[in-house]
């Protein structure tokens, strides 16, 4: 069966609700440094530092103290001037800080919406590189094109994100590395919220195949989510997904943990020893970052 039609509904869906990081998913609305509710227009310069700032926000500790965004995660300083890749860049904040870091950038994303906010940001900010709409599971690039790629949470969107990953593989030069953020399906947030809360407390695993109730309450703000949304695991993540890769490591982030804790028992999650909630959000986070290097070539 074609995975045309899920694709179509994938992209018009992202198309209808970009991930702006508003108040409301899709909207265009946010606090402002004084706490006060602001609706800007989605492209302009202030819309870009206020959804920034969210997503900086919630996600805190994978940036360099006083430095760059994700400088944690990213290896920036190796890949000045050289090329790289994102596949699914959203409003294209990632794209921007690699932009800044000097390298030469492309990002790619199925959804019309999101490429032509990117390229809008990069016009706003005096920044290169090359923006385009392409599926993930076919880049329209040549082999061995790239010396770094990455994802944030994205490909678990895919109808069959194997291939997606396979393509990641396939466009990276020898000895380049991955790095992709996909949700973990042994998470707080999935068990306590999508299994037990939707699937058991309100019923709809009697109506819902797992990967249905998934699409509809794990994204899009949990409420009548996205076309297609598949958590995965660990382990699956490397012996099946990311196989092709050397070097596999898959960490487990979970800045969500305390919100989720809380919903169950209000300031649970603010009350926990430091050092248990750390654990916890090691085992139960959200979000796995897997990174990977495509081997060397070998010679002839």
């Amino acid at each position: 069966m074609s995975d045309a039609p899920t694709k179509q509904a994938i992209r018009d869906w992202w198309a209808a609700h970009p991930m702006t990081y508003g108040e409301e998913h899709g909207d265009a609305t946010y606090r402002d440094e004084a706490g006060n509710l602001v609706r800007v227009e989605r492209g302009s310069r202030r819309f870009f530092e206020l959804a920034d700032a969210r997503f900086l926000d919630w996600n805190t500790p994978h940036h360099e103290p006083g430095g760059r965004p994700f400088g944690r995660l990213f290896p920036y300083d190796l890949h000045r001037g050289r090329p790289v890749l994102e596949v699914g860049c959203g409003m294209g904040f990632m794209a921007m800080c690699w932009a800044r870091a000097g390298a030469r950038v492309t990002a790619v994303d199925l959804n019309p919406v999101a490429v032509a906010e990117t390229r809008r940001r990069f016009e706003t900010f005096g920044l290169e590189g090359e923006i385009r709409e392409a599926d993930g599971e076919a880049l329209p690039f040549e082999d061995d094109r790239f010396a770094y790629a990455w994802s944030w949470g994205v490909l678990h969107h895919s109808p069959q994100p194997r291939r997606s990953i396979a393509e990641l593989h396939r466009v990276l030069a020898p000895g380049g590395r991955v790095g992709v953020m996909l949700y973990h399906r042994r998470s707080f947030l999935y068990r306590a919220w999508v299994r037990w809360q939707e699937g058991f407390v309100n019923a709809e695993s009697r109506f819902l195949p797992e990967l249905d109730l998934a699409s509809r309450y794990a994204d899009g703000a949990r409420a009548d989510g996205n076309p297609h949304t598949w958590p995965v695991t660990p382990e699956e993540c490397r012996r099946d997904l990311f196989a092709p890769f050397e070097d596999v490591r898959v960490e487990v982030f979970g800045t969500d943990v305390p919100n989720i804790l809380d919903t169950f028992a209000p300031r649970l999650g603010g009350a926990l020893p430091e050092r248990l909630r750390a654990s916890l959000a090691r085992r139960y986070g959200w979000s796995l970052w897997i990174t990977g290097r495509k081997a060397d070539a070998r010679p002839r």
